[in-house]
């Protein structure tokens, strides 16, 4: 299994002057539950080169044993360091895309021509397509075989509102991913705040918060041994 996994460069919270990024548990869970499983990883982001970590995702209340055993693993840092430019990947070259989340996805890949067309090429192709949290919003201006919105129609979760008032977040938000998923038709699944929950519709998974990432993979996985 050959295994792309997308990540942010975007490291500016809207206007609030803090920094942002992507979530770490959204990117360790998966990356070791897809490594442990025998996948090779390749890691991508916009602009390539080390991609922004949100700090809140590094205090220690939100620490899980995902993010201490990357801490614990330098080959694993070294790798998150040197992230391929997103224009020089192509679908064709891996099994399946996952993108973690983290604050960062709302700026840098809602609108990026190359995440759109990536998107699009697994999609044509068939094969599996991953987000967790705010990186459903890679997926909102991706268009499905039919020429439709890719989520339209299709079972489909994100962060939801009440978690983004939750961190009090909203006001800062170029718009809310729960929204803009309804806008686009998906029909929008949700569990409690901070519950773990996903959603698999087909080949597309996508999962509500932190705590689904790992769930997310596992069913991403699942997918691809069904293959």
């Amino acid at each position: 299994m050959k295994i792309l996994i997308v990540l942010t460069s975007h490291d500016r919270l809207g206007d609030t002057g803090e920094k942002t990024g992507f979530w770490l548990e959204e990117f360790a869970a998966p990356y070791y539950v897809l490594k442990d499983a025998g996948a090779t990883i390749t890691l991508a982001s916009p602009r390539g080169g080390q991609p922004p970590v949100d700090p809140k995702s590094d205090l220690p209340e939100n620490q899980t044993e995902a993010t201490k055993r990357f801490h614990a693993d330098a080959a694993a840092q070294a790798e998150l360091a040197r992230t391929k430019k997103l224009a020089d990947v192509s679908a064709g070259d891996f099994d399946a895309v996952f993108f973690p989340g983290g604050h960062g996805p709302m700026w840098d890949l809602c609108d990026n021509a190359d995440a759109i067309a990536l998107v699009e090429n697994f999609v044509k192709a068939g094969k599996p397509v991953a987000a967790v949290c705010h990186a459903p919003i890679a997926l909102v201006n991706v268009r499905g075989r039919d020429g439709e919105f890719l989520v339209k129609g299709r079972r489909v979760t994100g962060f939801t509102n009440t978690e983004e008032d939750a961190v009090g977040l909203t006001s800062a938000m170029p718009f809310l991913l729960e929204d803009r998923l309804k806008e686009r038709g998906a029909i929008y699944g949700r569990a409690a705040d901070w519950a773990p929950y996903i959603e698999v519709d087909g080949k597309l998974v996508t999962g509500q918060n932190p705590a689904s990432s790992e769930p997310a993979a596992e069913a991403l996985l699942k997918l691809l041994r069904a293959v």
